[in-house]
């Protein structure tokens, strides 16, 4: 089987967008969708207004004057403090509304995946089956949690090392698409039975198709209100890729074909 590469891997968002919105799945959409809306809104918008007034109210480089180079690089800072704090609070708040809505992810990507295979006669699971699953999913996601954090504190230090500190904004953004298609090839894979170390060492043999859906999906988490939208589609997205190129069975991966019509 071929390895997808980085366009792509990509178009797999346009491809969760799409596939969202079959009349069979729809209604597995709404609850992550209502719980992400539910996250981002709420807690997204006041941390991002209560940013946005304190790096308005900074006086670090008072001292220096009204010389122009100055401003200069104080607006330049600004808008980059405020670049990695919006891609640093995407990350959390994205977690956040996985942890949540992790019962429900799954069984999204188990109707996608069921959808895309043309396994339609495929029972809906019960609730009983949904309750029993939520112990593996939750571990999976503070799994995930931990490793998020293990990889950011070093990343963050690295804001504070000169030189360093210019590319350091893009080695976080590169780690979020890696965290993105982790968090969300994690629902499909999960479902056989892959644990997120599993998933984590999976990825590893795509790393282009990883960084290629892992950017959209971090582009897009990034930008408010469509942010909203974002992980219902992701789920989609990841299980269609996940189908397409990463399941053992070759034969299946033709049926994923309808997601993008």
């Amino acid at each position: 089987m071929n390895k997808p590469g980085l366009s792509e891997s990509l178009s797999y968002v346009g491809v969760g967008f799409r596939l969202m919105r079959k009349p069979g799945l729809r209604r597995f959409v709404w609850m992550p969708l209502a719980i992400n809306v539910m996250v981002f809104g709420v807690m997204g918008w006041g941390i991002y207004a209560w940013a946005t007034t304190w790096m308005a109210s900074w006086s670090l480089f008072a001292s220096f004057g009204d010389w122009w180079i100055v401003n200069a690089f104080a607006t330049l800072l600004r808008w980059l403090f405020g670049a990695v704090l919006l891609f640093s609070m995407a990350f959390f708040f994205t977690l956040l509304a996985n942890l949540i809505a992790a019962p429900f992810n799954g069984l999204l990507a188990e109707r996608v995946e069921a959808y895309l295979v043309g396994n339609t006669s495929q029972a809906a699971p019960s609730w009983q089956t949904l309750v029993r699953s939520m112990p593996r999913l939750m571990g999976s996601e503070i799994a995930k949690l931990a490793y998020l954090i293990a990889c950011l504190v070093p990343l963050f230090i690295l804001h504070f090392i000169p030189l360093i500190n210019i590319v350091a904004p893009a080695l976080l953004f590169l780690f979020g698409a890696w965290m993105f298609t982790l968090e969300y090839m994690d629902y499909p894979m999960g479902n056989h039975g892959a644990l997120f170390r599993d998933v984590r060492r999976q990825m590893r043999q795509y790393r282009g198709a990883a960084y290629g859906f892992g950017c959209a999906v971090a582009f897009l988490s990034s930008i408010p209100v469509v942010n909203l939208f974002v992980m219902p589609i992701a789920v989609a997205g990841a299980t269609a890729l996940y189908v397409d190129h990463i399941r053992d069975d070759p034969a299946r991966s033709r049926h994923s074909k309808l997601g993008k019509t």
